[in-house]
C-alpha cells in the first residue's frame, strides 16, 4: 500500500503521466487483427506518410485509423502547442474490445454462433 497522503499519492501518479499527444477509438467495429494490418503499415512513419498511405488503403479499417490520426494531429496542434510537419506515429495498437455474439440457424435445426469482434484503436504521437 503506498504511503502518504491521498493528494501526494495523486500527484505522484500525475507525474509519471504520458504527456505525448494521442487519440484513442474505443469499441471500433473492426477485428484486431484487421486494424493491425493498417496500424502496422504506418508505425513510425511521418504524419504526412502515414495520411497518404491511409487515404489510398483498400481496407475499412483505414478509414477509421485516418480520422483517429486526424484527431491525433489536431490534440498535438491545439493541446500541446506542436507543429504537424514534425509529428511522427510513436505509438499505435489495437486492442481487443467487447464481442457481440449472434446466432445463424444451420441444417438440421442447429445453432453456429457469430462471433462479431470490436477493437479499441490507440495512435501515441511524438516529435522528431
Amino acid at each position: 500500500m503506498a504511503k502518504g497522503h491521498r493528494s501526494q499519492i495523486k500527484r505522484e501518479r500525475n507525474a509519471q503521466k504520458d504527456t505525448r499527444p494521442s487519440a484513442k477509438l474505443s469499441y471500433a467495429r473492426v477485428s484486431v487483427q484487421k486494424a493491425c494490418f493498417v496500424l502496422d503499415a504506418i508505425r513510425g512513419k511521418d504524419v504526412r506518410t502515414a495520411l497518404g498511405i491511409l487515404a489510398y488503403s483498400p481496407r475499412y479499417a483505414s478509414s477509421l485509423i485516418e480520422k483517429l490520426l486526424k484527431s491525433a494531429i489536431a490534440n498535438a496542434e491545439n493541446n500541446n502547442g506542436m507543429d504537424a510537419a514534425n509529428l511522427y506515429i510513436a505509438e499505435c495498437y489495437a486492442n481487443k474490445g467487447p464481442t457481440m455474439k449472434r446466432i445463424r440457424p444451420r441444417a438440421q435445426g442447429r445453432a453456429y454462433r457469430i462471433e462479431k469482434r470490436m477493437s479499441h484503436i490507440t495512435i501515441v504521437l511524438d516529435e522528431r
